[in-house]
């Protein structure tokens, strides 16, 4: 009910950029938060999506749900293409290697002219219809909409795919690897499905991100920043938890927002800092996230009504 009922544009766009990266974050959760895979590349699965979309529109002229579903294919199938030599390492290496990942594909469309190089994509503006996924730039409704969708979308894969045999499977993974294997399970196998599914979520944010902005900037989809965002709100809000991305993205997302508009140039990096700071109180007093914060006030509360 939020679009319907606040109309001020600083408040919907940012229940709209919550939602899209909520959806972002729930896709990373599959993977880091539930499998244990901590990695800090997903921009690069963002960008896919965002830069399948706008191509096949600027290029082909193909409605940006076409666009979307195949930047979601390339990204799951990129994902397995990565997985396969970097889920050969553990711990940090990996989270090292989708770094160095993130910034060759950095590289790359930067210096590729079909994909607008260094000064990115602009998007045209197509006339006003869910099939054109533009509408009204006063009245984000439609925009609000269509991202909640994604995340109730989102959300709703990854609980289906944690009460299936492959969630089961990724959480012995996640808890000791050398266990799991010894019982039989493949692991790498159920790594790749995890990062698979994943990536195409985390495309599907990204190609909405893109027809919502009008405008693929490399520096801001592609980015090393992006990837510590997407992973932070999950972390913040809580990994291994649904709730925890839309908390986390609530959180983060807003102070971004707020600092880049009430400091103007001067906010630039604040939200860095004091991203930094949450997550060491994170690490420290509660490494469950704000949801486990909130479910132990919620213990406190009940101890103390009996």
């Amino acid at each position: 009910m939020f679009p319907f009922v606040v109309k001020d544009a600083f408040w919907q766009n940012l229940a709209v950029l919550v939602l899209i990266y909520a959806s972002a974050a729930t896709a990373w959760n599959i993977l880091g938060g539930f499998t244990g895979q901590i990695s800090f590349g997903h921009a690069f699965f963002f960008a896919i999506g965002a830069y399948t979309t706008g191509y096949l529109l600027i290029h082909q002229g193909w409605l940006p749900w076409i666009g979307m579903a195949v930047g979601a294919v390339l990204a799951a199938a990129a994902g397995v293409v990565v997985g396969l030599p970097v889920f050969r390492l553990r711990s940090h290496y990996f989270s090292i290697a989708t770094i160095a990942v993130q910034q060759v594909a950095f590289i790359l469309v930067v210096n590729n002219v079909a994909l607008g190089s260094a000064t990115g994509l602009e998007l045209p503006l197509k006339p006003e219809s869910v099939a054109n996924l533009v509408f009204s730039i006063r009245d984000k409704t439609g925009y609000h909409l269509v991202a909640l969708g994604l995340f109730g979308l989102a959300s709703f894969a990854v609980w289906l795919f944690m009460h299936t045999r492959p969630g089961y499977y990724v959480r012995a993974i996640r808890d000791d690897e050398d266990a799991a294997r010894v019982m039989g399970v493949p692991v790498r196998r159920y790594k790749l499905y995890a990062m698979a599914l994943s990536a195409s979520f985390t495309a599907l944010a990204g190609g909405l991100y893109a027809m919502y902005a009008l405008f693929i900037d490399p520096n801001v989809v592609l980015s090393i920043g992006q990837s510590i965002q997407i992973a932070l709100i999950a972390i913040l809000g809580g990994a291994r938890s649904l709730w925890g991305p839309l908390i986390g993205a609530a959180v983060l997302i807003w102070l971004q927002q707020t600092t880049r508009v009430y400091l103007s140039g001067g906010g630039n990096g604040i939200d860095f800092v004091v991203y930094g700071a949450l997550v060491m109180m994170v690490a420290i007093l509660e490494p469950r996230g704000l949801v486990g914060f909130f479910s132990r006030l919620k213990s406190i509360a009940a101890t103390g009504r009996r």
